[in-house]
């Protein structure tokens, strides 16, 4: 044995006999907290009766596919795309914001018809609770609540803000709790220039939204195109043929998983970003 390789040995031997001293030495025992659930695990325990009947549907859909052709990748690509394709080139709920600001518009409009009948700011609050558009009943029922439980204004008025979690609520909200403070009896007016400001806010969105439909529109038709091509040539030829080896495969995934990404970047880009808030906990912790 070299001197070398002698040292060697006599190193590694040291060295396992620390990390078993290391390893076998007493230590305080510490509360093991349970790991919280994985974003898959809380898809899937999220998924209602139908979708868990239509991923048990694709999975042995996948399964046969498999078996048929012997692409193995078949049975994870075909619940996946099963799943997740109708989420990809879907609209994001862009449509459901532009409704409930479109709602705030309206509601304001009729709150400030109200005030210029002279009433207080508490009471024209309660008289708009008939005739509130629905996407924001639900928080104008909270507001004008709170005001009957005897709650400062001010407050009520900023739990509101909270409730809505919008930028467009939280310029509402703000001028009411500017004339809540003052008092003021230009409520209304000003009231008509925040609903003009508002209604140009939705007009605003509703050309983005359009201008980013087309695009989506374009990624539905590409997509049906090459699925439907791809399904052609599997039954038709040899094209696809080098798919179904090993290496092959690896090289299908890896395609698969790019365009699936390039689809989920455009659905990102196409949901934007909303306008951080001035009357909500963040802008209040920044202060």
């Amino acid at each position: 044995m070299t001197p070398l390789l002698a040292g060697l040995c006599g190193a590694l031997i040291v060295t396992g006999l620390t990390g078993a001293m290391w390893a076998l030495r007493a230590r305080p025992e510490t509360p093991v907290e349970p790991r919280p659930p994985s974003a898959l695990a809380r898809r899937l325990t999220g998924l209602s009766r139908r979708q868990r009947i239509d991923l048990a549907a694709s999975i042995l859909i996948g399964g046969l596919a498999a078996a048929v052709t012997g692409w193995l990748v078949l049975v994870l690509a075909i619940p996946a795309a099963w799943l997740g394709l109708p989420y990809l080139l879907s609209a994001p709920p862009t449509a459901q914001r532009i409704r409930r600001v479109e709602a705030m518009e309206e509601w304001t409009r009729a709150l400030a018809g109200v005030l210029g009948a002279g009433i207080g700011m508490e009471q024209a609050l309660t008289a708009t609770l008939r005739s509130v558009p629905d996407p924001i009943r639900p928080e104008v029922t909270q507001l004008v609540a709170r005001l009957r439980a005897r709650w400062d204004t001010e407050t009520a008025l900023r739990a509101f803000a909270d409730d809505l979690d919008d930028v467009t609520g939280d310029l509402v909200a703000a001028n009411l709790i500017l004339a809540a403070r003052r008092r003021n009896r230009s409520l209304a007016s000003a009231l008509h220039g925040v609903a003009e400001s508002v209604s140009e806010d939705v007009a605003a969105r509703r050309r983005v939204e359009a201008g980013r439909a087309k695009p989506r529109g374009t990624a539905r038709m590409v997509s049906a195109f090459s699925l439907g091509v791809l399904v052609v040539l599997a039954f038709t030829g040899d094209y696809v043929a080098p798919y179904g080896t090993g290496l092959g495969q690896v090289i299908l995934v890896v395609l698969l998983v790019a365009y699936a990404g390039g689809l989920l970047w455009m659905r990102k880009m196409a949901e934007g970003k909303d306008l951080p808030r001035f009357l909500g906990p963040e802008a209040r912790a920044a202060r």
